[in-house]
């Protein structure tokens, strides 16, 4: 025994003193964790992968988008966000990055956040002639509103959600009344959710909004329709987006660039992983996957993190040299 302690001393010791270097150059560093799962989850990733294969010293941080953002700009700190929705930050960011305080890395969601009108799996794949909105319009007695099984049920957002709007508007340009079609309010986050639910368990069919990255569409399979249009933003500045419109048009929901943004000091700091940070970027189907594990295992940010680091190798492996990638999978 004693002399099997001495032998992992050595070796202990070994490892640090060959990370010494790599340790200092990349110190201390701070990650904002946003309160919500996906990027609380992205948070975690970095961490272990930082911490474990670039030697830095990680600190997690609560953060929200708003807050993040301004005390990055302003004091930079922390560090680093790794799943910033830039949309509502978009021209301050501009100018931060022009100027040279911040610099927006790689997008983590490499396909955006979606958002638009969704059907199941099982529905699309019996009925293959449903590809647009408009086509699933043509049948409202696929989709029994739950309330009169002779209307069709278009489901909105809860009330509040800016998405409650132009779902609104959005039924009233596309004339789904007309069609034989009632606009239902799920009366919260969890009645939107368990409507999708109900309607796998019965097999029933669903149409309404909902969007990705989520745990329920990890859990259950959806096929997001066209609007047949492209996004306007114009449009949807001055009206799909603006309470009671008078006369909205059929648009498409925009997608949402989700980057991760880091501090001019932690470029300098932690060059030895700015090209990590400049690779990293996983699909909505995988987050997807990810969070639904997460919510029917009641698991933390740091649980989901590692869930991901052991399932999904092949994905994250790709952002980091084969040495890092060892040491990551010896950590976990």
């Amino acid at each position: 025994m004693t002399k099997l302690l001495a032998i992992m001393f050595a070796a202990t010791g070994f490892y640090v003193l060959a990370d010494s270097p790599r340790a200092a150059e990349c110190g201390q560093v701070s990650i904002a964790e946003m309160n919500w799962a996906s990027a609380g989850i992205a948070a975690h990733v970095d961490k272990i992968i930082l911490e474990n294969g670039y030697g830095c010293t990680v600190t997690l941080v609560a953060g929200d988008t708003m807050p993040t953002f301004s005390s990055m700009n302003a004091k930079a700190e922390p560090d680093m966000a790794p799943e910033l929705w830039i949309h509502s930050v978009r021209t301050p960011l501009e100018a931060a990055v022009k100027e040279g305080r911040l610099i927006q890395a790689a997008p983590i969601l490499s396909e955006g956040g979606v958002e638009g009108w969704w059907i199941p799996r099982f529905l699309a794949n019996a009925n293959p002639d449903i590809k647009t909105v408009q086509d699933a319009l043509k049948h409202p007695d696929l989709f029994p509103a739950p309330d009169d099984t002779t209307k069709g049920a278009i489901h909105n957002c809860p009330s509040g959600w800016n998405c409650q709007i132009s779902t609104a508007n959005l039924y009233r340009a596309l004339e789904a009344e007309k069609a034989g079609f009632k606009l239902i309010d799920p009366g919260s986050a969890a009645g939107l959710d368990g409507s999708i639910a109900e309607a796998f368990e019965k097999k029933s069919g669903w149409l309404g909004y909902y969007w990705a990255p989520t745990a329920i569409l990890g859990k259950y399979e959806m096929v997001r329709l066209s609007f047949g249009v492209d996004h306007d933003r114009a449009e949807w500045d001055s009206c799909s987006a603006v309470p009671d419109c008078p006369s909205p048009k059929v648009n498409s929901f925009p997608v949402s660039d989700v980057f991760t943004v880091v501090t001019k000091s932690f470029a300098e700091k932690a060059s030895v992983a700015m090209d990590y940070v400049n690779a990293r970027g996983w699909d909505n189907a995988t987050v997807n996957k990810v969070l639904a594990w997460m919510d029917q295992n009641r698991a933390t940010n740091e649980d989901a993190a590692r869930y991901f680091l052991e399932r999904f190798p092949e994905i994250w492996e790709k952002w980091v040299p084969a040495d890092v990638a060892e040491k990551v999978k010896a950590a976990l």
